[in-house]
């Protein structure tokens, strides 16, 4: 535990303090305002304590992700308050935290997941039109090469630019300048800053699958801390889990990141879970995409097995069935490796070195 682990609230109780560390853009506030509140509202008794700092991903905005070549952009420091005991547990973006974590940390507790996939804002000149709509020759604003591989492919006639900087520095820069016809954000970002109303066309798969993990939040914490393990297991999201597993274990297995263009799509119907995923070329002109499946359904063997603590790709969920976390990791990985049978593996490395190159 943090320091200072405990402290009287008012009444004479001694209550326990514990810190949350995040970043310090207002999206990582209200994502990490959010988790506070259901803490306080699970467990009325605890004092919660915000400390927010920039990671490095904050304050290099004048190059494109996938060029800084470092895998834990947005996790870092906040990472290192962690193992120094300055915060208690962490919320992250998952999306931004890589498929392996540093040796004595967890994800603890992956949240109910907001709408994953991307969305389209326009430049107020172009309102009422989409993408399919735009001239000829239109720029696009996205630092993400697996957006750009995807819509290069589905709409030839775009063109596409890089853009960074939090939410607010992206739109600011779309609606001031001419440079960007319209430009490419995750729903979820927008619609947890109240900002739903700029989203002018939400992307289909067929259009464009989103990243491993966009769109849930986690919560990750020391491994040795059982106590919060047990804590925050209460926030986890059966499906979102189970969804995100198959996930990080695909672009785990691929060893991927974002540095090339993999995307997937997935889905809860019926206990199957069924993962789609995708590795795209820089251009978009190569491409390996399948759907697998797999059973979720819970047994009375599963329930008796919820308490484990295992890790799988970086996530610690002990109240999901266990047999059920291992059937969604599985799916990632043998679709990985189905993908990887096809040539998956020379595309991503011709994306490296043309990334590298640029």
């Amino acid at each position: 535990m943090a320091e200072e682990a405990n402290a009287s609230n008012g009444d004479g109780k001694i209550s326990r303090l514990i810190r949350i560390g995040t970043r310090k853009s207002q999206l990582a506030r209200i994502q990490t305002d959010s988790v506070a509140e259901k803490l306080k509202e699970l467990y009325p008794d605890i004092l919660l304590e915000i400390v927010a700092m920039s990671t490095t991903g904050d304050k290099i905005l004048d190059t494109a992700l996938s060029k800084i070549g470092e895998k834990s952009l947005f996790t870092k420091e906040l990472e290192t308050a962690l193992e120094k005991n300055m915060v208690d547990l962490v919320v992250h973006s998952l999306k931004d935290l890589p498929t392996t974590l540093p040796p004595g940390f967890t994800v603890a507790a992956v949240l109910k997941r907001e709408n994953p996939h991307d969305a389209v804002v326009l430049h107020p000149k172009n309102v009422g039109k989409t993408l399919a709509m735009l001239p000829e020759k239109s720029v696009i604003g996205t630092s993400s090469l697996r957006r750009t591989a995807q819509l290069k492919r589905r709409f030839p006639h775009l063109e596409f630019k890089d853009i960074r900087g939090n939410l607010n520095t992206r739109l600011k820069k779309l609606d001031e300048k001419e440079d960007f016809a319209a430009i490419i954000l995750a729903a979820a970002g927008l619609r947890r800053m109240g900002w739903e109303n700029r989203i002018t066309q939400i992307l289909e798969p067929e259009d464009c699958m989103y990243a491993v993990g966009q769109g849930a939040l986690a919560v990750e914490v020391r491994a040795k801390d059982t106590d919060i393990l047990e804590m925050l297991s209460v926030l986890n999201d059966t499906d979102t889990v189970l969804r995100c597993l198959a996930e990080r274990a695909f672009l785990r297995h691929l060893e991927g990141g974002c540095s090339v263009p993999v995307a997937v799509h997935t889905e809860v119907k019926d206990s199957q879970l069924y993962l789609t995923g995708a590795v795209y070329s820089l251009d978009g002109s190569d491409l390996l995409k399948n759907t697998m499946q797999t059973s979720i359904a819970t047994s009375d063997k599963c329930q008796q097995e919820v308490d484990e603590q295992v890790q799988r790709v970086g996530i610690t969920a002990i109240k999901i069935c266990s047999g059920a976390q291992d059937n969604a990791e599985r799916l990632g990985m043998e679709l990985a490796n189905l993908l990887l049978s096809k040539g998956a593996k020379e595309i991503l490395t011709v994306a490296r070195q043309l990334n590298d190159a640029r």
